[in-house]
């Protein structure tokens, strides 16, 4: 062990006064800080807001939009990215439509199907929030005026088998594992739903936050629970 991780544990566990007052008098330094000074403070908290703001709009504008529609086989107009660029891994293609917002704290990623792309369509007027996981498997469709909350997962395939030794063996997951997801037009998938392969949600529905979607559910309902299920018509 190195001698200030010796340090730290003998200033935290040694019961001898000289270390507990050092550790007290090092907590202190370590919290200390200038009082707040009116107007002064306020004035530098808003200078650096508004800085920030136009750093990271300057950024948006010139650099992480472009880059990421240079990655698009579409040409969406007003894509609002926000946060930096999605995270796009595997093998790809992205359609995206007009009017869309999508964080850049998002992972998009697709799985090759036998040697050809997977394929995320998204329609207009789109909203993908921060932390979304979109693993696209064969195809995933989001119709238009969709919304995906805070860490949506689609989860198109697995990236691993069920057999433990071909896990062990790094080999992929089987066909039977991967299937399509469709969002149909006005869905609203609620903070932290994750949705299955396989698993088409009709037309205006929505699903409750933390709902797992294993099968799927008609239009024009509220559906939530793990697995989701159909609580009201809407």
């Amino acid at each position: 062990m190195d001698m200030l991780g010796s340090l730290k544990l003998w200033l935290k566990h040694d019961d001898s006064k000289l270390a507990k007052t050092c550790h007290r008098y090092i907590r202190g330094i370590m919290h200390f800080s200038i009082p707040v000074i009116p107007v002064l403070h306020p004035f530098i908290l808003r200078a650096h807001l508004f800085t920030s703001q136009l750093f990271a709009n300057f950024l948006r504008v010139t650099y992480w939009t472009p880059l990421f529609k240079s990655r698009l086989l579409t040409k969406p107009h007003q894509l609002y990215l926000y946060s930096g660029m999605p995270l796009v891994l595997g093998h790809l293609t992205i359609e995206l439509g007009d009017n869309c917002r999508v964080s850049g704290i998002s992972t998009l990623s697709g799985r090759s199907m036998n040697g050809k792309p997977s394929r995320l369509i998204i329609g207009n007027n789109v909203d993908i929030n921060w932390q979304n996981n979109i693993a696209v498997g064969g195809n995933i469709i989001i119709e238009d005026n969709v919304r995906l909350a805070g860490r949506v997962f689609l989860a198109g395939y697995p990236g691993h088998p069920i057999d433990a030794q071909e896990r062990a063996e790094g080999l992929a997951e089987h066909e039977s594992q991967v299937g399509d997801i469709i969002l149909k037009r006005d869905v609203w998938l609620a903070t932290g739903v994750s949705v299955m392969a396989g698993v088409t949600i009709g037309e205006g529905t929505i699903v409750a936050a933390g709902s797992i979607v294993t099968h799927d559910l008609p239009a024009g309902v509220l559906a939530g629970g793990i697995p989701a299920k159909v609580i009201k018509l809407l």
